[in-house]
């Protein structure tokens, strides 16, 4: 049951999982480069979380709601295209703006990340693994639940990891980092949308 493939394969679940999270975390920095540890630690948190719970919605559905699921199904890549294509292009227009009217102090001028745009940003990267809940179909409760853990630690390492490294660039890259941003959060969106329809 918990062998050594179980806990590899649920490892390498969570970091492909975790790659359009890393990207937005890495966005989040490049708009915010004063960001507190504390804040950090709260949207790898956020990531994490619904990484996790997507996978196991997904699980619950197939145990007891397939044909609703498989409908819903359908609709995700346009809510993800939708979301980050919003989040995205307000970052880039809040970026140009700043480009055009530059304030001394770079990390006052920055919008602080809210509550609301980092749970949007949480489940548009997240709602895509609703569908490894297939992958996991054959999983009891008990390794559904380890199998979410583990998606959850993995993204909040690389989320973390993320953040620092936007942060880094974002300091660097002063009034340019939001659109930068901007255009990551996009692009994501566009491609969760494509590799849909290949």
């Amino acid at each position: 049951m918990f062998d050594f493939l179980f806990f590899f394969n649920s490892a390498l679940l969570g970091v492909g999982l975790a790659m359009d999270a890393f990207s937005v975390s890495l966005a989040n920095g490049l708009g915010e480069p004063c960001m507190k540890k504390r804040k950090m630690v709260g949207i790898a948190g956020v990531f994490a979380f619904f990484q996790a719970m997507m996978p196991l919605i997904g699980w619950f559905l197939v145990h007891n709601a397939a044909k609703m699921f498989s409908e819903f199904e359908k609709f995700i890549p346009w809510i993800a295209l939708l979301l980050l294509g919003y989040i995205g292009g307000k970052m880039l227009f809040d970026g140009v703006i700043e480009l055009k009217n530059p304030t001394e102090d770079d990390c006052e001028c920055r919008k602080k990340l809210g509550i609301t745009t980092l749970i949007v940003q949480g489940i548009a990267t997240s709602i895509d693994a609703l569908s490894v809940g297939f992958t996991i179909a054959n999983y009891d409760t008990m390794m559904a639940l380890v199998t979410a853990f583990i998606i959850a630690l993995v993204t909040f390492v690389i989320c973390y990891f993320g953040i620092i490294l936007g942060k880094t660039f974002g300091t660097a890259l002063k009034g340019k980092s939001a659109i930068f941003g901007g255009v990551i959060l996009i692009v994501i969106g566009i491609e969760i949308f494509v590799t849909s329809l290949v």
